[in-house]
C-alpha cells in the first residue's frame, strides 16, 4: 500500500506490520484539527487519501513558514497521506467521490454541519453506498444543537470552552493557550471516535457517524474546573502557573530563570520541606493540608523562593530530582529540540525529505504501540500529486480518462 519509507521507528515492528495498514481513509479536512487527526491515522499505516479542491487545495497551503514556495505548516500536518484533487461541486466529481467511498473504511471532514448534505454527499447518502463507512465529522459546535451552524475556529473553542477564562496571570486578561489546543484536542477526539467505531464495526458489521465538537473537546479537557464550580458555585479564576487542587505545584524563581516543583502528595511535600531545611512548613498551620496549601499558595511560594532564588535552575532540578521529588526546567522550543530524551529517545522530531521543500523535520507521534510503532512513510503530498496513481489503481480509470477529467477541471 505504501511507498518507500522515510523513517522506521523500530525495525522489529516489521514483524507485525502497522496497526491500521488495512484501513483506507478519505480525508476531506482542512487547516488543523482534521488534518492532525488524519496524520495520526497515517502514522500507524492507514492509507490516507487527502482530497483537495483543484487549483487551490487546503487553506493551510497558504500558511507560513514557506520553503521553496511550499508551506511547511501544511507539510507537518499532512505527512503520511496521498493527495488528489476533486471538484465535489461538479456532478462528475460527486460520482467519482461516491466510487471512492465504496472502497473506503473511513471518511474525515470538518466542514460546517450541513455542507456535505447540500452537496448530496451526506452520511445518509454515503451509508447506502457503503454501509461499513465510518463517517467522522469535526466542527466548532457539533452537528446538532442550537449553535451547530456557527462557524468555529480554535480561538473560539478556547474562549467558549472555558480554557481562556482560567489561563493567564491572576487578575489579568483571558489568555489563549500558545498552541491551537482546541483544534488538537478535536483532532485527537476524532481519531478516538474513529478507532472506537472501527472496533464496533467488527462486532456489528456496520459503520456509523462520529460527531466531534471543538468546544466540547475543550470543555471536557478542563476536568476539575467544573467540578469545583458545581461544588462551591464559585467561578474558577486565572491562577497563573499554580494548580487549583494541589500545592506546592507551581513555577518558582531561580537565580537564572524559573523552575517547576510539583509535590503531588503529603509524603512528597514533607520530603521536600526537609530537603530545603524548612521542616517548619510541615507543621505550620497555614500549610498543614493540601487545601490549606492551595489557599495559602502565594504565602508559601514566597517562602520556597527564598531557597530557589539562591540557586540555578539546573542546581534546583538536580537536587530535587535526586531526592525523588518531581521537578523540571521550563524549556523553550530550541531547548526541547535539543533534549536528547524528547528529540532522540522518544523520536518526537523526524527528519524527512519533501519533494519541494527538501530536508525538513516534522513532529513525531506521541502514541507508541511498542510492537507497531508509528512511522513517517511519506511526506505531505503536493497538490494533486497522486491523481494518476489513485484514479488509475483504485478506480481503474485510464490515462486518457484522467487527462479528460483534468481538462474539465473535475480533478
Amino acid at each position: 500500500m505504501m511507498e518507500q519509507e522515510i523513517n522506521i521507528t523500530d525495525k522489529k515492528s516489521d514483524n507485525y506490520g502497522q496497526a491500521l495498514q488495512d484501513v483506507r481513509v478519505l480525508d476531506l479536512t482542512r487547516v488543523v484539527a482534521g488534518p492532525y487527526g488524519g496524520s495520526i491515522l497515517g502514522d500507524f499505516g492507514a492509507d490516507v487519501i487527502k482530497i483537495e479542491v483543484p487549483g487551490k487545495g487546503d487553506d493551510a497551503r497558504g500558511y507560513g513558514p514557506y520553503r521553496n514556495g511550499e508551506s511547511m505548516y501544511y507539510a507537518n500536518l499532512n505527512r503520511n497521506k496521498r493527495g488528489i484533487t476533486l471538484n465535489l461541486k461538479s456532478e462528475e466529481g460527486k460520482e467519482i467521490f461516491k466510487k471512492l467511498v465504496a472502497k473506503a473504511d473511513v471518511l474525515l471532514e470538518n466542514y460546517r454541519p450541513g455542507v456535505m448534505d447540500k452537496l448530496g454527499l451526506g452520511y445518509d447518502v454515503l451509508k447506502e453506498i457503503n454501509p461499513r463507512l465510518i463517517y467522522a465529522a469535526c466542527s466548532g459546535f457539533g452537528s446538532y444543537g442550537r449553535y451547530s451552524q456557527r462557524p468555529g475556529y480554535d480561538i473560539i473553542s478556547q474562549g467558549m470552552g472555558g480554557l481562556m477564562s482560567i489561563t493567564g496571570i491572576p487578575g489579568g486578561e483571558p489568555t489563549r493557550s500558545g498552541n491551537a489546543m482546541g483544534d488538537i484536542l478535536g483532532g485527537m477526539n476524532m481519531v478516538m471516535g474513529v478507532l472506537m467505531a472501527l472496533h464496533a464495526r467488527e462486532r456489528t458489521g456496520l459503520g456509523q457517524r462520529v460527531d466531534v465538537s471543538l468546544v466540547d473537546s475543550v470543555v471536557s479537557s478542563l476536568e476539575n474546573a467544573y467540578i469545583r464550580y458545581f461544588d462551591s458555585q464559585e467561578i474558577p479564576k486565572r491562577n497563573g502557573n499554580a494548580y487549583a487542587s494541589i500545592a506546592p505545584y507551581d513555577t518558582y524563581h531561580a537565580k537564572d530563570g524559573f523552575v517547576i516543583i510539583a509535590c503531588g502528595n503529603q509524603k512528597l511535600y514533607e520530603k521536600f520541606c526537609r530537603l530545603i531545611d524548612r521542616e517548619d512548613m510541615i507543621t505550620d498551620e497555614r500549610f498543614l493540608t493540601v487545601p490549606l496549601r492551595v489557599k495559602n499558595n502565594l504565602l508559601q511560594k514566597a517562602e520556597i523562593e527564598k531557597w530557589t532564588s539562591e540557586r540555578t535552575v539546573k542546581e534546583i532540578v538536580d537536587i530535587i530530582l535526586g531526592a525523588g521529588i518531581p521537578a523540571g526546567p521550563i524549556y523553550d522550543v530550541r531547548q526541547i529540540t535539543e533534549d536528547e530524551h524528547i528529540s532522540d529517545d522518544r523520536e518526537m522530531f523526524i527528519d524527512i525529505e519533501h519533494p519541494v521543500i527538501g530536508p525538513m523535520k516534522v513532529n513525531g507521534n506521541p502514541i507508541k504501540l511498542m510492537d507497531m510503532k508509528p512511522r513517517i512513510n511519506r511526506p505531505a503530498p503536493t497538490l494533486g500529486q497522486d491523481n494518476v496513481s489513485i484514479y488509475r489503481d483504485v478506480l481503474d480509470y485510464s490515462e486518457d480518462e484522467i487527462k479528460h477529467l483534468k481538462e474539465k477541471a473535475v480533478i
